[in-house]
């Protein structure tokens, strides 16, 4: 009982990493990343459907990505889509291909991104603790129903405690990776 209640916490735990270092890939630093726009929703007739399902991004240089729309009726949608997403970049459409130019980030705006990778990042730690959280009630639950000991019930209080601080460590290291990235001219 405890085991499965322990993989469990473990792979949802998991789960909130690898969403949090999707979520601090469409953060911009300066390069260009496809990962930037991919998860972008565009109104494609009436259905909200991610940009990378409607095109394919490539990366030509250093500080461009281009966006070969699949379906020429959806470019303006998906420039539109671009315009509103508040990345700070400006589509350029040509009828058959979107561009986009990466600038050089400003001080003040490198700035403004570290402050959004913070905010992801507790994000982040929030998850993995609101998981911590339920696998606690899960086990003092077992422990109520007399499915487990006391000792059992302390053991794996701890054992949980320890997962958490792994993964709250691990969503810290990402964090500093991709500050420095940012901050990175």
């Amino acid at each position: 009982m405890i085991n499965d209640v322990l993989a469990d916490a473990r792979d949802r735990m998991g789960k909130a990493i690898e969403a949090t270092r999707r979520e601090f890939g469409g953060v911009r630093t300066g390069r260009a990343n496809p990962s930037l726009v991919e998860n972008i929703k565009v109104d494609y007739y009436g259905t909200p459907t991610l940009i990378k399902q409607l095109a394919n991004i490539n990366v030509p240089e250093a500080r461009l990505l281009t966006l070969q729309v699949y379906d020429k009726g959806a470019v303006g949608a998906v420039e539109k889509a671009l315009r509103s997403a508040n990345l700070g970049l400006n589509p350029a459409n040509d009828g058959n291909l979107i561009r986009l130019a990466i600038p050089q980030l400003t001080e003040q705006r490198r700035k403004e991104l570290v402050k959004m990778v913070h905010g992801k990042a507790e994000e982040g730690r929030v998850s993995v603790r609101n998981v911590r959280r339920d696998a606690m009630e899960r086990i003092r639950q077992a422990r109520k129903d007399k499915e487990v000991g006391e000792d059992d019930e302390k053991r794996a209080e701890g054992e949980l405690q320890k997962l958490t601080d792994q993964f709250v460590k691990d969503i810290d290291r990402l964090s500093h990776e991709k500050e420095a990235e940012v901050l990175e001219v």
